[in-house]
């Protein structure tokens, strides 16, 4: 069996040229800092896991489409908060039924899943039973297949009180539908604009950090939303042998590698 390496973004917030994300962050800069960085790192496929737009204006997807088209890789978007699904369609993800950007694909023996989590004009997430039951469908046609599930809203509290207020509502059906599905080995998440990584309800679950900026890591519950300029970073899953490894890569390539020496 193949080895199968799939990349995530998250959160690229790309803005119209010639603007700021929040007045500070260059998001196109990053965005194709990061598709250099994917490009070396050679991945089987890119799964976009929300916000790819700031404000979901049609000069965003096109600024995003511009950077994207240097991307080897096959990419496929599922709706942030901040997108809108009409503009988002030709990113990815689109063969589900209604007006869900939801949908599957393989990557070799690996299938994935994405999920539209995406409730226009509101913040929260919500996938509604519907698309519960599109993905049950799908997950029981299939259950020897290894299986990567993609959504935009945590279905787990992070311990950042802002973000947490803002989570998937209906997170819990969906944990309890893929914890009855051993072959989904992982659910990957966008959103909190960080790295975390949880088992909730037995299903082994994270979230990606984005390429752009980070929501500031504060566990008090009274704190402030605010973002710090971190380094940018990806998450790539690696399939082997049957087992699936996650990884955390800088976008930005730090000195080395130097032989270890005395």
């Amino acid at each position: 069996e193949a080895d199968m390496l799939v990349a995530q973004l998250t959160d690229t917030h790309v803005t119209a040229r010639g603007r700021l994300a929040s007045g500070r962050v260059d998001t196109a800069a990053h965005l194709r800092r990061a598709v250099a960085r994917l490009n070396a790192l050679a991945p089987d496929a890119v799964i976009h896991s929300g916000d790819l737009a700031d404000r979901g204006a049609p000069e965003e997807y096109d600024a995003a489409a511009d950077i994207l088209a240097d991307l080897r890789a096959p990419l496929f978007a599922v709706p942030g908060n901040h997108d809108r699904r009409a503009p988002l369609r030709r990113f990815g993800f689109a063969d589900a039924p209604g007006d869900f950007c939801a949908g599957e694909a393989w990557v070799g023996p690996l299938r994935l899943i994405g999920l539209d989590s995406s409730v226009p004009g509101a913040p929260h997430g919500e996938l509604g039973a519907a698309q519960r039951d599109w993905l049950a469908a799908r997950l029981a046609e299939r259950p020897e297949a290894p299986t990567l599930a993609f959504v935009h809203h945590p279905p787990f509290a992070t311990g950042i009180a802002h973000m947490d207020a803002m989570n998937l509502a209906d997170g819990d059906a969906l944990l309890d539908l893929l914890a009855r599905h051993p072959q989904v080995l992982h659910l990957a998440c966008g959103h909190v604009h960080r790295a975390v990584s949880t088992v909730a309800r037995g299903v082994a679950a994270s979230v990606g950090p984005s390429p752009a900026h980070a929501i500031a890591l504060d566990l008090d519950p009274a704190a402030a939303a605010g973002f710090r300029l971190e380094p940018p970073m990806l998450r790539l899953f690696r399939f082997a042998g049957g087992a699936l490894a996650s990884h955390l890569a800088f976008v930005d390539e730090a000195p080395g590698p130097f032989p270890f020496a005395d």
